[in-house]
C-alpha cells in the first residue's frame, strides 16, 4: 500500500466509505477460510479479460490449474457479487487433452461454489476449472484503500483504467483463490481494449495482437476491429491482490539495467503522453533507487519479467513488477524533500517486502508496510546522511497509535489488520511503529549485524540471489525474523519481539544522576524482561549503556551534561 502521512493518518485510513460497520466491509482479502478453498493449491491461473471503457464494463474468464490437497465435496473461488458468473466447467485432470465439462456450481455471498467436484478428485491430484463472468465491476470508492476499478480520463479526455484492490481482494475482478498465502507458480494475463489504448501488466509483454478480442478462441467467437489484445505473462509467483491492470494511451520510457547479480533486465515508465518530459526526470530517479535497493536487500527479484512503473489515476500500489504511481512528480508532498519520489520508493520495496517475501496472512502485514517504511529512512541516510535519516524516522514517529498488537498472533483479514477504526486493530502501526521497531533492532544490534539480517530475511539463503526462476519467493513470518536475527547474531531475542510485536504498549525509561552516577531503568507493561541498550550523550559523547535485567549505570562525573536517549533510537513513551 502507499505511504500515509502522519500527519493525515487518521484521514486517509478512516474515509466515510471506511467508517461504515456494514456490508461493504464485508469485502475484505484473507476472510477466514473455509474448508472448500483449503482443499486445494493453487497451481496457474490464466486470465482474458475485455475491458470496455465506455460501458465500463468487463468480460473475462479464468482458468485455475490447482492440486487436490484433502476431502471435500465442494470447493470454492472468490468473486464478488457484482460480477455475473456465466458458467464453470470442470477438468478433473492435469491431462491437456481431457475435455472440460460443465460444471454445477452456486455464486452467492463472494462464493463460486462448485458442486460435488471434489467427489471425483484423487488427493495428490492436478484439475483445472475454467470460469466465464463478467459485468459492471466495483468502482474504487477511495482508491487505493477502498478499492476496485478506477475509470478515470487523461488530460486530453482518453481512458485512464487501473485496479487497485489490496485492502478488498482481487476477487473485486477476477475469480480467484483470495487469500495470502496460496500464490500462484506462474500466470498468462490477456487483456484486450479499444484501440489506441495500451496495456501495462504484470510480467513480460509476450506480444499484441491486433483486431483481436479475448474470446476470439472460443466456439462462436468472432475477431473484433479496432480492438487489440496485450498477453502478458508471469514467470514467477504473484499473490493475487498484486495482479494489476493499467490502461491509457502511454507512452514508455525503458531501458536495459544491470543488476548487482550480473545479469540484465528492462526497465520501464508507461507514462502519459503529456507527462513524457517529468516522466524522463522520474525515470532517472527509478534507477537510482533501484541501485540502492539492490545494494541493501538483494538483487531486484523479478529480472526474469521486467521492472515496471505505470503512470495512474490513483495514487500507488505495489502491484509485482508493475508499480502504480500516481504522486504527480511531487517528490514528497507529506514532509521534508529529500530530492526523490518518496512515493515510488516506498511502493518499490514492496517488491522485495510484499511479493518477494510475502506474509503468510494478514496477522504479519507489518512485514510489507513497516519494513517499506523503514525504507524511505534507510534510502534518506544514503543519498542525504543521517540527520535525513533520523528526519525522516521523526516524521514517523508521531504517526504511532499504539492501538493494538502490530503483529497479533492470530489469522486475520486486511480489514482487521488496518482499518483503524475497528476494536483490535493496529491500523497504521503497521508502517510507523514497524519502522520504528526496525530502528531500534538496528539500535540493539549495530549496523554491522543489523544489515545482513536484512539482507537475509529477503534471501535467507544467498544462492538465493541468482535464481531468477522464483524459486527465492516465499511466504514468511514474524518468528521467522526473529529467528533469522537470533541465528546471525546468537542472541535470544523474544523479548524484544514480544515486546514489541504481540502486544500495544511501549516500555518507559527512567534515568536519574546520583551524585556521578547516571541510572537508568526501563517500566515494562507486565513488568516484562526489556535488557534494551540506552545511548546517553555525556557532554558532547555518546556512549552505550548496557541494561542487563532492565537497568544500567554509567558514571559521568559530577555535574556533567547528560543526555539519554538523545537521537531516539528506542521506541518507548513519550514524555
Amino acid at each position: 500500500m502507499p505511504v500515509l502521512p502522519a500527519v493525515f493518518l487518521l484521514l486517509a485510513l478512516a474515509p466515510a466509505a471506511l467508517q461504515r460497520k456494514d456490508k461493504e466491509l464485508e469485502l475484505t482479502s484473507g476472510r477466514a477460510q473455509p474448508k472448500e478453498e483449503a482443499c486445494y493449491d493453487v497451481q496457474r491461473y490464466d486470465l482474458a479479460v475485455r475491458v470496455d471503457p465506455a460501458e465500463r464494463r468487463i468480460t473475462g474468464r479464468v482458468e485455475m490449474t490447482a492440486r487436490w490437497t484433502a476431502a471435500s465435496d465442494d470447493f470454492v473461488l472468490d468473486l464478488d457479487d457484482r460480477l455475473e458468473v456465466r458458467s464453470v466447467e470442470l477438468r478433473a485432470s492435469d491431462a491437456k487433452d481431457t475435455a472440460f465439462a460443465p460444471a454445477s456450481f452456486q455464486h452467492h455471498r463472494g462464493e463460486i461454489r462448485i458442486m460435488r467436484a471434489g467427489r471425483d478428485l484423487a488427493i495428490g491430484s492436478d484439475f483445472a476449472v475454467r470460469v466465464e463472468y463478467g459485468g459492471k465491476p466495483r468502482e474504487a470508492p477511495n482508491p487505493p484503500w477502498d478499492g476496485g476499478f478506477v475509470w478515470s480520463k487523461t488530460a486530453s479526455g482518453a481512458p485512464w483504467i487501473a485496479t487497485a484492490n489490496q485492502m478488498q481482494g482481487a476477487d473485486l475482478w477476477w475469480p480467484v483463490k483470495d487469500q495470502p498465502d496460496d500464490e500462484p507458480a506462474s500466470m498468462s494475463i490477456r487483456v484486450t481494449v479499444p484501440r489506441p489504448l495500451v496495456v501495462a501488466s504484470n510480467g513480460r509483454l509476450e506480444e499484441v495482437l491486433e483486431d483481436h478480442d479475448c474470446t476470439a478462441d472460443e466456439p462462436g467467437g468472432a475477431k473484433s476491429r479496432g480492438w487489440r489484445t496485450y498477453a502478458w505473462r508471469v514467470s514467477t509467483p504473484i499473490n493475487a491482490y498484486g495482479v494489476a491492470l493499467n490502461i491509457a494511451p502511454y507512452e514508455t520510457i525503458t531501458r536495459e539495467y544491470e543488476s548487482v547479480a550480473g545479469d540484465t533486465f528492462p526497465v520501464t515508465y508507461w507514462v502519459l503522453p503529456e507527462n513524457v518530459d517529468k516522466g524522463k526526470v522520474l525515470f532517472e530517479d527509478i534507477l537510482a533507487q533501484m541501485r540502492q535497493l539492490e545494494n541493501l536487500y538483494g538483487p531486484y527479484p523479478f529480472r526474469a519479467d521486467k521492472y515496471g512503473v505505470a503512470e495512474t489515476p490513483h495514487l500507488g500500489m505495489e502491484h509485482q513488477s508493475i508499480i502504480a504511481y500516481g504522486n504527480q512528480y511531487h517528490g514528497n508532498p507529506w514532509g521534508e524533500d529529500y530530492g526523490f519520489d518518496m512515493l515510488h520508493l516506498h511502493e518499490f520495496a514492496h517488491e522485495w517486502w510484499a511479493n518477494l517475501v510475502t506474509c503468510a496472512n494478514w496477522n504479519d502485514f507489518w512485514i510489507h508496510e513497516g519494513f517499506a517504511s523503514y525504507t524511505q529512512a534507510l534510502y534518506a541516510e544514503r543519498v542525504k546522511g543521517t540527520p535525513a535519516y533520523f528526519s525522516e524516522m521523526a516524521a514517523m514517529r508521531g504517526g504511532i497509535q499504539n492501538r493494538a498488537a502490530v503483529a497479533p498472533r492470530e489469522k486475520r483479514s486486511t480489514a482487521e489488520m488496518y482499518f483503524g477504526d475497528r476494536d483490535g486493530s493496529p491500523g497504521g502501526d503497521i508502517y510507523y511503529k514497524g519502522a520504528w521497531i526496525l530502528h531500534s533492532l538496528r539500535w540493539l544490534l549495530g549496523d554491522e549485524q543489523f544489515f545482513p539480517v536484512l539482507r537475509r530475511m529477503a534471501y535467507p539463503d544467498p544462492a538465493g540471489e541468482k535464481l531468477t526462476d522464483g524459486s527465492a519467493c516465499r511466504f514468511a513470518t514474524t518468528d521467522e525474523l526473529r529467528s533469522i536475527a537470533e541465528q546471525h547474531t546468537g542472541l535470544d531475542l523474544g523479548w524484544f519481539f514480544e515486546l514489541y510485536l504481540r502486544q500495544p504498549e511501549l516500555p518507559t525509561l527512567e534515568s536519574s544522576v546520583k551524585g556521578d552516577e547516571l541510572e537508568i531503568a526501563w517500566k515494562t507493561p507486565g513488568n516484562r524482561p526489556f535488557p534494551m541498550p540506552v545511548e546517553v550523550r555525556v557532554g558532547s559523547e555518546l556512549r552505550r549503556v548496557e541494561c542487563p535485567g532492565g537497568r544500567g549505570t554509567l558514571f559521568v562525573g559530577r555535574g556533567a551534561k547528560v543526555a539519554v536517549d538523545p537521537r531516539d533510537w528506542v521506541l518507548r513513551t513519550k514524555e
